[in-house]
Formats: C-alpha cells, sequence, structure tokens
C-alpha cells in the first residue's frame, strides 16, 4: 500500500466514492463519519494523510484541526467543503490545511492531491509545519462572492497567496472584480495592518503618472510648489495596486522597474534614493503580450509583474453565480437605505441566459437600478427584461437576452466589429490572422476545461481532438490551474 489515508464525511455517499476512488489509486483507506474518531485515530498515530468534510455532526474541522497540526504538525490534511465560498478558502488555509477542495470535486483531482500531500509530507521528513495561521476572527460581509468552479480556482490561489508578498498580475475585462481580488490579497495578507493604496494608471494625465506614483520635490516642475508624497510613499509597509497597469507610459514603466529589481525609487526632482517595502498587486484589461509586441510595454517588466498571473472569469463564464451576487447585492443596497426587494426564480433564470458585457459591474448596477426606481416589492421577469433591453448587451436576441440560436461564427464577427472600432481610423497591426486563431485558441480551452470542470477526457471529446494533443496545448498555454483532469 503507497499510505493510509483518514476520511471522514458524514455523507455515506460522499465516504463510498472517495474510498473507492483512493483504495483503486493503491492507498489503505479508514472512514467515519465523524470528528471524535477522526481525533482518536490522529492522537494514536495513525494515517498518513486526512481527508475530511468541514461540518460533521459532532464537531467542525476548523475547530479541530488547529489541534491535529499541533499533535501532528507534519500530516496533511485536505478540507472537503460544500460551502465553498471564498471565506471557506481561506479558513482552511489560515487553519493550515494542505489543500481545500470544493464539493463537487473531481475524484482523479483528489487522487493527485493525497499523491502530492503524502510525498511532500514523506520528502520533509517530519520536519516541523505548524501552521503559523492566528487564530480566526469573525469577517462581516464576503469581498468575492460566488461558487462556480471558476471562482473555486480564484479562491484557492488567493489562499495560497495570503501570506507571500510574491508579485500578482490579475487579467480580466473590465467589471469583472480585479481590484476585490486585489483589496482581498491585502486584508487577508500579513500586510492587513497596512495601507491599501490604489492607482488608475488611465485615469492619470500620462505626464503626472511618475509624480503620482513616486512623488516629487518642491521646483521638480512648473507648480510643485511643495514637497508632495507618491503613493509608494503612501503604501509603505502594505499593499500597492496598479490598476490598468498596460496604460503606464514606457518611461513610467522604466521607474517601476528599477523599483522591482533594486526595492528603491527617486522622487520627480531628487536625487537620494529611498527604500520601499511594498507589495505590487497590478491589473489589466489588455493583452501585455500584444503591447509587448507592437512595443508599447516592457518585456522585463512583464515578467515582474507576472510572478502569480490570476485571469477573472467575466460573468458570461460564471453564469451559475448570478444567484449569489444578486443576493449580495440586494442585501448591500439595503443596507445602503433603499428598500429590501425579492427576486424571483423566473427573473433569475432570464438574467442567466443574458450576455452582461459589462460583468458583474453592470449586474450590481441594475439591482441598484431595480432597488432604486421599481417600488414593488418582487423583482419580476417582467422588470428584468424591460431593463436589460433599455441597456446595451452582446449577440441579443430582439428581447435583449442571449439568441439560443447565435452560431460561434456570429459570435466571433460580432466581437472583430467591436475590435476593428477599437482602432479608430486606424487598422490593426499587420499579421492579424494567425493572431486572432492563437488567441481564440486559449479561451476556446479553457471554457470547455470549465465546463468539464477540468477533466481533460471529456474535454478532449468535446473538442474533437486527441488527448495528448490536448495536454501539449494545455502545457502551451500555461493552464495549470486544472489539474488531475486525467
Amino acid at each position: 500500500m503507497k499510505g493510509t489515508v483518514l476520511v471522514a464525511d458524514d455523507d455515506a455517499a460522499i465516504r463510498t466514492v472517495v474510498s473507492q476512488a483512493l483504495s483503486r489509486a493503491g492507498y489503505d483507506v479508514r472512514l467515519t463519519s465523524n470528528a471524535s474518531t477522526l481525533w482518536r485515530w490522529v492522537t494514536a498515530g495513525d494515517g498518513d494523510v486526512v481527508v475530511s468534510d468541514v461540518v460533521m455532526p459532532d464537531d467542525n474541522l476548523f475547530d479541530l484541526l488547529p489541534r491535529m497540526r499541533k499533535v501532528r504538525p507534519e500530516l496533511p490534511i485536505i478540507v472537503m467543503s460544500a460551502q465553498n465560498t471564498f471565506m471557506t478558502a481561506i479558513r482552511a488555509s489560515e487553519k493550515g490545511a494542505y489543500e481545500y477542495l470544493p464539493k463537487p470535486f473531481d475524484l482523479v483531482e483528489l487522487t493527485g492531491i493525497v499523491g502530492r500531500a503524502l510525498a511532500e509530507s514523506r520528502r520533509k521528513n517530519g520536519d516541523d509545519q505548524a501552521s503559523k495561521a492566528a487564530a480566526q476572527k469573525d469577517h462581516e460581509g464576503m469581498p468575492l462572492v460566488g461558487r462556480s468552479a471558476a471562482m473555486q480556482d480564484i479562491y484557492r490561489v488567493l489562499a495560497r497567496m495570503m501570506q507571500s508578498d510574491l508579485t500578482v498580475l490579475i487579467n480580466g475585462e473590465s467589471g469583472t472584480g480585479k481590484e476585490l481580488v486585489a483589496s482581498a490579497l491585502h486584508e487577508y495578507g500579513k500586510r492587513k495592518n497596512g495601507p491599501f493604496v490604489a492607482i488608475n494608471m488611465a485615469a492619470i494625465p500620462r505626464d503626472l503618472i511618475e509624480s503620482e506614483l513616486f512623488g516629487h520635490e518642491k521646483g521638480a516642475f512648473t507648480g510643485a510648489q511643495a514637497r508632495s508624497s507618491g503613493r509608494f510613499e503612501q503604501a509603505e509597509n502594505g499593499t500597492l495596486f496598479l490598476d490598468e497597469i498596460g496604460d503606464m507610459p514606457m518611461d513610467a514603466q522604466t521607474r517601476l522597474l528599477r523599483v522591482l529589481q533594486q526595492g528603491e525609487y527617486m522622487t520627480v526632482g531628487g536625487r537620494t534614493p529611498i527604500k520601499t517595502n511594498v507589495r505590487i498587486v497590478a491589473a489589466t484589461n489588455k493583452d501585455l503580450r500584444s503591447l509587448i509586441n507592437q512595443g508599447l510595454f516592457r518585456e522585463d517588466l512583464y515578467y515582474r509583474l507576472n510572478v502569480v498571473p490570476l485571469r477573472m472569469p467575466p460573468l458570461r463564464e460564471r453564469l451559475e453565480d448570478i444567484g449569489d451576487l444578486v443576493n449580495h447585492f440586494l442585501t448591500k443596497v439595503q443596507g445602503e437605505g433603499l428598500e429590501a426587494k425579492r427576486i424571483l426564480p423566473e427573473a433569475l433564470q432570464l438574467m442567466s441566459r443574458y450576455h452582461w458585457p459589462g460583468n458583474v459591474r453592470e449586474l450590481e448596477n441594475l439591482i441598484r437600478r431595480l432597488s432604486a426606481l421599481y417600488p414593488q416589492e418582487e423583482i419580476t421577469p417582467e422588470i428584468v427584461a424591460a431593463e436589460l433591453d433599455a441597456g446595451e448587451g452582446g449577440e441579443q436576441s430582439p428581447s435583449g437576452l442571449l439568441a439560443g440560436d447565435v452560431t460561434i461564427s456570429q459570435a466571433v464577427e460580432h466581437n472583430m466589429q467591436d475590435y476593428f472600432r477599437s482602432f479608430g481610423e486606424n487598422l490593426p497591426p499587420p499579421g492579424l490572422y494567425q493572431r486572432v486563431l492563437a488567441e481564440l485558441e486559449q479561451p476556446l480551452i479553457l471554457a470547455t476545461l470549465a465546463a468539464t470542470r477540468g477533466n481533460q477526457i471529456r474535454a478532449a471529446e468535446v473538442l474533437g481532438l486527441n488527448r495528448n494533443t490536448l495536454r501539449k496545448k494545455i502545457k502551451e498555454h500555461g493552464l495549470s490551474v486544472f489539474k488531475g483532469g486525467a
């Protein structure tokens, strides 16, 4: 046997399927439906890996986990939970769990995680891995909302990054919540007692960006009548969020690169380097690689920023989260003084058929509008349809909703028209044909893997690709977020 796995879950069906999967993989499996038996096994020194649900009849794993870590610091503990929210992932990380798996999960992924946990535990050979997490305090509200597979991937990456100072580059369309992610990295990380400072590169005149970032001395330029601190100084010992980094001028990019390389900067007009202790989180809705090819973004800066890449999915890729998001926004606007509303299930279904070009921000604005303008206590499908018709959607039917018979060709044509319009009277740079084909491949594979929950066998069948070809393309595009999908 490869090792012994202790499985605790009060759901007999879960215990059965997990036991079968792990047994087929060569592990000895011991099953229990309660926390007290699991605790007895752990204190007796039994088992090499623990796989446990959070909520059990006699105890909560998050209360038990610190005690388990204290008596068996080398024991990897994998947390399963149907309460698959952002805070569940954070609590699992803070309590010292090896990994967090939202239910339902891929059994192939589970066996892969168990194998890695066991291998790492044996390599460490009993070294003390006791949790460094502080006691969990109560948190009001949720910084991120959604239970979809796409959001679960985000939660798990964020949970691993909380106690790190690694630079994170968040890519995503406007309105997907990039600043919320940056704020969550700060508020739940080790720099939470320091300041969180955000600057939007697209909202500042280009000739003032360096002064805004690094500050300036008196007399540095016309109008500089006194010394002024920059965002780096304001964010000292905290987090600096550089939003829309793709709009940063080349001169400012060069100065930012120096900061990342040497950990120091100079104010505009200054002569003395200033040491800085700031975590950088950057975000963009642009393709930085394309900007590099056009000579508009420094390649060396890109690699300095892209230490931990994070892609925020557009709302159309996580439509199953709309119910949670709507309820979240209804509660939020009620707390701001608007009347309480209840949304009918049929209205939610209508929202789930909409394209949401403005993403989560558009959905929030819709809920605010519905709460403010309509006296009815219930939000009906007719109200939602009227409001969506009044806005601008994607490739839509006359009712403003996604047409069920829209072809891929029509969707591509619509988006390409928007792409050409974005250049105004100019034309895109040469090589568009090959560039479009290459850029379509990645989102196509991503969407298919998301739909199959990372199962590469099923994804290959849907795409009509050989399984090895799919694996090669996943590697080429760096889609490591999908694990163990066979």
